[in-house]
């Protein structure tokens, strides 16, 4: 088994990544403001999802065949560049509103497309295999046990402290909304603060290349 101490440690990396704004936190706010903390739950449980696929995914090796495959992981790469560029645009573009602005034009969907939403916003962000595959071997010790189950553990407590944190942000998107509902200036400047956290992270994963 992992060692407790190993555990603590990843849980608090795992914290950071989370806490990090990215396409999977503006896109759970967005569905809860929109249409109610059932929805984020729903949209939340395909994020989770997401997270379990590039768990098993590291821990079966097959992180390690995308990124020896010539061209497979660039390819990805571009893809989750051009996604954060256009949820930048998004925030920014005329007539554009805060993910935060409360919005009654939003298409309502069911809960097959918001689990598979959820699903492929996390799914799009290949920084998440890269992650499980460069932060997982760090934290296993072949003297203590199984290599496989010392990995699935680790990675059950990175989709733990992650599934912890957004419920909370579904559970207080509402009343975040509300607070920034009468402060126009703020709602103005968290609109372009995101585009440019966003427009850094695509930039970030456009320029950053393997080390080969």
């Amino acid at each position: 088994m992992v060692p407790l101490v190993s555990l603590a440690m990843f849980a608090l990396v795992s914290l950071g990544m989370v806490l990090t704004p990215g396409p999977n936190m503006i896109y759970l706010i967005t569905r809860s403001i929109c249409q109610g903390r059932r929805a984020g739950f729903i949209s939340l449980l395909g994020v989770i999802f997401g997270f379990v696929f590039y768990m098993f995914c590291a821990a079966f090796g097959l992180t390690a065949i995308l990124l020896a495959v010539p061209y497979a992981y660039e390819a990805i790469q571009w893809v989750g560049a051009a996604y954060l560029l256009y949820l930048a645009w998004g925030t920014i573009k005329p007539g554009a509103r805060s993910v935060l602005s409360p919005r009654t034009d939003l298409d309502i969907d069911g809960p097959r497309k918001l689990f598979m939403m959820g699903f492929v916003t996390n799914l799009l962000n290949p920084k998440i295999a890269v992650l499980y595959l460069s932060l997982l071997p760090q934290f296993i010790d072949p003297f203590e046990g199984h290599l496989l189950l010392q990995s699935i553990t680790l990675g059950l407590t990175q989709i733990a402290v992650s599934f912890s944190v957004n419920l909370a942000i579904v559970f207080a998107a509402g009343s975040v909304a509300s607070w920034f509902s009468t402060r126009p200036t703020w709602l103005k400047i968290q609109r372009w603060v995101m585009a440019g956290v966003l427009t850094a992270l695509a930039s970030r994963l456009a320029l950053d290349h393997r080390q080969v």
